[in-house]
């Protein structure tokens, strides 16, 4: 029995392992991951329903686990808060894609805010200036986003001699989440606790109960 994880880029390609340290333990045996990358949130919100489609009745699936930033979303203007955005976006989503197998969740307010719950993973000039940032990791918001944060703290204060001297999301995000205690991060980023349940409580149960037949993909 294995997810699908639906994800917007290449970064996200290390998420599995990630999501899977937490969950195995968990459970009574393994549960697999397979990662499909769309190019960019176009390319995601453009063919989600027709993708989803393609794995939704296949058998052994537990259920399609949608993944995007909402950062760099758009949504209507009424909308203020980051929950009245990430509730929206999810609900939209959901119900156009249309089959209970099929999960929204979203990165508040991009990936890499997991991984500010945790400063200690970062190289040791910048563990200081991101303590701040670790109490709250998803209130980092759309303003300076996560990786923007970043990017600039890489530039602050790593030295050139270092090598890095910029924040680089396939090769700092990636070595960055391998060395994420998801446990930590679990604790401190709401939203992701709210994907870690859900993938929890369907691997548990097998996925949800549907009816395949009155689904029309």
């Amino acid at each position: 029995m294995k997810f699908i994880l639906f994800i917007e880029g290449q970064t996200e390609r290390i998420l599995p392992v990630f999501l899977k340290r937490w969950l195995d333990p968990q459970l009574s045996r393994p549960i697999g991951i397979k990662p499909i990358c769309f190019k960019g949130n176009d390319n995601y919100l453009a063919e989600v329903e027709k993708r989803a489609a393609l794995y939704l009745r296949q058998q052994d699936v537990i259920a399609i686990i949608g993944l995007l930033d909402l950062y760099g979303l758009n949504w209507p203007d009424y909308l203020n808060t980051p929950r009245e955005r990430y509730d929206w976006a999810k609900q939209d989503l959901e119900k156009r894609v249309g089959h209970p197998k099929f999960r929204q969740f979203f990165a508040v307010h991009e990936l890499e805010a997991w991984l500010l719950s945790d400063p200690d993973i970062f190289p040791t000039p910048l563990k200081t200036a991101l303590r701040s940032a670790a109490s709250n990791p998803e209130a980092v918001n759309s303003e300076q986003p996560p990786a923007k944060l970043l990017s600039k703290l890489y530039r602050e204060k790593l030295k050139a001699g270092s090598g890095r001297v910029e924040y680089k999301k396939t090769v700092d995000g990636s070595e960055l989440f391998r060395k994420l205690d998801p446990a930590i991060a679990y604790q401190k980023c709401p939203c992701l606790k709210e994907l870690f349940d859900e993938m929890l409580r369907l691997a548990q149960a097998g996925g949800p109960p549907v009816e395949e037949e009155a689904w029309e993909a």
